[in-house]
């Protein structure tokens, strides 16, 4: 079953600084119908300002991958971690028993990225921050794995949820296969393009819920960056 899920019908507010689009209830938008997507809890498309971000504010409990699209992020928490993720890298935060962390846009142009949260295995674990810079994803090399608290997956960010996050660049007309396995769901976005995903199409930025699919078969109808992840 594939539910699509278009850009326009997804929840947001533009706070001057942030432009943030929904995916799933958070803050002010409440949707009970889109509350989480199996142990996925958030999946927000933001566009920061040049020059602005988020100031200190805390978090606990929760894995939080950040996917930059374009511009950087620039990360400084409690713990003493600070680093710069650029476009096409992922930074992950274990919230665990609490951390507070600002995350700033300090260049001149438009920083846009995905923030997702995964609900994690178990509460009340240590805090921690990890970036990672990626191999520039190229075109036929299909699904590359970025963060994962799977098996099998010890060359991606860790993560402390039975989750993984991985993400394609297609050229138009190629074909990328992904399979999940019995009883889990992915959710999935094109940061860029127009892709037919088992046969649905889906634009830009628009959300894509699937489940009771055994292989996703996801082809660029125009050239195409793809994030997905799956999830328990």
């Amino acid at each position: 079953m594939i539910e699509l899920r278009p850009f326009a019908s997804l929840g947001g507010a533009h706070h001057g600084w942030l432009d943030a689009h929904h995916h799933f209830s958070f803050a002010e938008y409440y949707d009970p119908k889109r509350m989480n997507w199996g142990n996925l809890r958030v999946w927000n498309d933001d566009v920061i300002a040049a020059n602005s971000g988020f100031p200190r504010h805390p978090h606990r409990d929760m894995e939080i991958i950040t996917y930059v699209r374009e511009g950087s992020i620039t990360h400084q928490d409690n713990l003493g971690n600070q680093g710069v993720t650029e476009a096409g890298d992922v930074q992950v935060m274990s919230a665990g028993t609490g951390i507070a962390h600002s995350e700033y846009n300090l260049g001149d142009s438009e920083t846009r990225l995905f923030q997702i949260w995964i609900i994690p295995d178990e509460e009340g674990a240590p805090p921690s921050w990890g970036a990672r810079q990626f191999p520039k994803r190229e075109s036929g090399q299909g699904f590359v794995t970025l963060a994962s608290g799977k098996r099998g997956d010890e060359q991606s960010l860790r993560i402390r949820a039975d989750a993984r996050l991985v993400a394609a660049n297609l050229k138009a007309g190629e074909t990328a296969e992904y399979r999940l396995e019995s009883g889990r769901k992915a959710y999935l976005v094109p940061a860029t393009g127009v892709i037919e995903i088992n046969g649905q199409r889906a634009q830009a930025r628009d959300g894509v819920a699937v489940q009771q699919e055994d292989v996703l078969r996801v082809t660029a109808v125009e050239d195409s960056e793809i994030v997905l992840v799956d999830v328990a």
